[in-house]
């Protein structure tokens, strides 16, 4: 059978494709892949984040003790987030729960931005972009896009402001449809040694 593709074209289209494959090969990028976790620079500020952590919850729901584990996942190219939260019984809370969620970040190529998508027990679906990339700043905001499971118009804000190597404080907001956003817990959290 005979090649269809001149030589002279398939020459023109290798060039371009050898270099793509050499720039990602140099870059760790594999074929069609998001930078790793572990190697490139968008990945700086949430790379604080790996490691085991705990610490002690306020807010709407009571007092919790939180333990939360942060690791890169999938060849490094995504960053895990496993999270419980222990709220025993109490006034605001006279049963207790424990609640647990998990989530993913990821880095959207084509926007610039982190996304995180987390999957809470209860059964919400939450999906965050990160609002900017400044590695330099003290803090991480992240708005949703979407929420599953939750009423029409409802938007939720996690924010993780740094306060230290071995210390951040996260903050949750929900906001019900057309008002602003409030406060429902916030979490301060210690690398755990």
């Amino acid at each position: 059978m005979r090649d269809p593709w001149p030589l002279s074209l398939r020459r023109r289209m290798a060039i371009p494709a050898a270099v793509s494959l050499l720039l990602g090969v140099a870059l760790g990028w594999g074929p069609g892949a998001a930078p790793a976790v572990g190697t490139s620079p968008p990945w700086e500020r949430l790379r604080y984040f790996v490691g085991s952590w705990s610490g002690e919850g306020q807010g709407e729901p009571g007092t919790s003790t939180v333990k939360r584990e942060y690791r890169p996942i999938l060849r490094e190219r995504f960053l895990e987030v496993r999270n419980t939260s222990t709220y025993l019984p109490q006034p605001t809370n006279p049963k207790g729960e424990v609640h647990e969620d998990t989530g993913i970040f990821s880095w959207d190529r084509s926007r610039h931005r982190f996304v995180l998508r987390q999957f809470h027990v209860e059964g919400f679906v939450n999906h965050y972009v990160a609002d900017s990339v400044q590695v330099d700043s003290d803090s991480l905001v992240f708005t949703s896009e979407s929420l599953e499971n939750i009423p029409p118009g409802f938007r939720a804000r996690e924010t993780y402001r740094f306060l230290g190597p071995d210390e951040f404080l996260e903050r949750f907001e929900m906001a019900e449809p057309g008002k602003t956003f409030t406060v429902y817990s916030e979490t301060r959290l210690k690398r755990a040694k």
